[in-house]
């Protein structure tokens, strides 16, 4: 390995990231289809769900472009209401949050964005990227991804928070590795741009 270091570079950058598994928490409101989607990433079929009391977890691995074969320790935790003061315990020290959406429940929508910047824009959570899968895109009335970014006020969020909108379909698992795609891009991204922060500094 020592001889083709050099040539290798481009590599090793995204090494550190796909030795180890990445953390990433799924959040949303009660409903949006967190739990599906987890399980539908993780055994590719349809699950039937129960509100989630406390979290579920499981290792999935990404399976398109360059977060084939990458690890990713998903945490879904409960949305309801009740439970959103537990969602900073579980964002500590995360590589990438999973915002899940119901992109038909528009009533919903500001209570959504309030949660999803309270999130974003908390101290532990500074630069994390942001995946939002727009789920239940296959039901009449569904947003698409730009009103989302409108109506979740995207770019209101801190610079520094990269972000993607994903439409997706939990059920039947439309949109979801594309979605873990980009946040894994994000992630690399992030990482990137530390190292060359690091790199100047010296």
């Amino acid at each position: 390995m020592g001889a083709n270091m050099g040539k290798n570079s481009s590599l090793l950058d995204a090494l550190p990231s796909t030795q180890g598994t990445l953390h990433v928490v799924m959040l949303g409101l009660d409903s949006a289809g967190k739990t599906t989607a987890l399980y539908r990433l993780k055994f590719d079929q349809y699950l039937n769900t129960v509100p989630t009391i406390g979290f579920n977890c499981e290792k999935v691995k990404g399976t398109t472009g360059r977060a084939k074969g990458v690890s990713f320790l998903v945490w879904d935790v409960g949305g309801q209401e009740k439970l959103r003061p537990l969602w900073r315990s579980y964002t500590r020290c995360t590589d990438g949050i999973v915002f899940v959406l119901d992109s038909v429940d528009v009533e919903r929508l500001e209570e959504a964005k309030m949660e999803l910047a309270r999130t974003a824009k908390a101290p532990d959570n500074a630069g994390v990227p942001v995946l939002v899968l727009a789920n239940k895109q296959d039901l009449p009335g569904a947003r698409e991804p730009r009103e989302i970014e409108k109506l979740l006020g995207l770019h209101e969020l801190a610079a520094s928070t990269s972000w993607h909108v994903q439409p997706a379909c939990a059920i039947t698992g439309e949109g979801l590795h594309e979605g873990m795609e980009a946040l894994y891009e994000m992630i690399l991204k992030r990482r990137k741009l530390a190292k060359q922060a690091k790199t100047r500094k010296r």
